[in-house]
């Protein structure tokens, strides 16, 4: 049977180009800011693209930091893509003004140190062994990103959340996560609805891990 996924609608991120890619990787795919939708569905997944503090302005807005923190509590799967990545971590720090994020992991989104920014095109990832969302894939697969800002520092020891992290890292100018494995919530940095081949495999895998 396919997957139940809800895109969460809260204003923000590449809506339907997700849902398109979810699509074509064997979701039935639903894009709402529906409470009772996003807690049942069998896959949550969080966009975003812009600003840290509007993404979180707009996640507020629709109660989606309830709703994540609600499905995580239960153990229900989370995926969290580019700003919906970062504001799953406990601030960001944008122009000098720091925002509260959702807290679901410590550590700070901050600005790259880069001599070219944004961080925009193709470019490789370290995946460590045991990872869930980069099975098959080779080492010099690339993903696209698009961003200025990242989590250039992992706090999270192995204890602290539901299994030991599987962190993703991916450089431009400074090493940064590009894709964080933690139990039911999971994030990348970079866009795989904009990534081909390669994402649509990332895809698949997700939805192959849910339970």
């Amino acid at each position: 049977m396919k997957k139940n996924i809800v895109v969460l609608d809260y204003g923000s991120g590449n809506l339907r180009s997700a849902e398109r890619a979810l699509a074509r990787a064997g979701a039935e795919v639903t894009v709402t800011s529906d409470v009772r939708a996003a807690q049942e569905c069998d896959g949550l997944v969080v966009p975003g693209v812009g600003a840290f503090a509007a993404c979180m302005e707009g996640l507020k807005s629709v109660r989606g930091e309830q709703i994540i923190g609600r499905r995580l509590s239960g153990g229900r799967p989370v995926l969290g893509i580019c700003v919906g990545m970062q504001i799953l971590f406990a601030r960001g720090v944008e122009h000098g003004v720091e925002t509260e994020g959702c807290g679901e992991w410590p550590g700070t989104v901050e600005r790259l140190e880069a001599p070219v920014l944004p961080h925009m095109g193709w470019n490789t990832v370290k995946a460590p062994a045991g990872s869930v969302l980069f099975d098959g894939l080779d080492a010099d697969t690339r993903f696209y990103f698009v961003h200025s800002y990242g989590v250039r520092d992992w706090v999270l020891r192995p204890g602290d959340g539901f299994a030991e992290p599987v962190v993703t890292w991916a450089e431009h100018g400074v090493p940064f996560v590009a894709a964080v494995e933690n139990g039911p919530l999971m994030a990348t940095q970079f866009h795989p609805e904009k990534s081909g081949d390669a994402g649509a495999t990332l895809l698949r895998n997700w939805l192959k891990a849910l339970t």
